[in-house]
């Protein structure tokens, strides 16, 4: 029972899994894959998911769901994972930038952004 893989919690590593994936299917049948066709869609339709998934998950912490809440972010997650391999971004670039933020308070972050 202790070697289950259902008995251990995720962790956030699945990130760089999912993004594994996705750039696999970069160039994949658009008829087989929805995150090829999500490629072959472009940047303003992958740009345009990421935008709905985000307005879904407030929507569902503002009802108080949380189960569709954790449904939603997951959404998200993958969809910004799309657009940040459309984009040739690697995840490690947005790791980075929150390590540089660790232990700076928000208001000093945002305010250093207006400099």
């Amino acid at each position: 029972m202790g070697d289950d893989k259902k008995s251990k919690a995720p962790t956030a590593e699945v990130l760089d899994r999912l993004h594994a994936t996705v750039l696999s299917r970069k160039g994949a049948d658009p008829e087989t894959s929805y995150t090829a066709k999500l490629f072959s869609r472009g940047t303003s339709k992958i740009a345009q998911k990421v935008g709905e998934e985000a307005v879904e998950a407030i929507l569902e912490a503002v009802r108080g769901d949380k189960a569709a809440l954790a449904s939603e972010s997951a959404d998200l997650l993958y969809h910004l994972m799309v657009l940040w391999a459309d984009a040739g971004l690697e995840p490690a670039e947005v790791w980075e930038k929150l390590a540089q933020r660790e232990g700076t308070s928000g208001i000093a972050e945002k305010k250093s952004r207006k400099a």
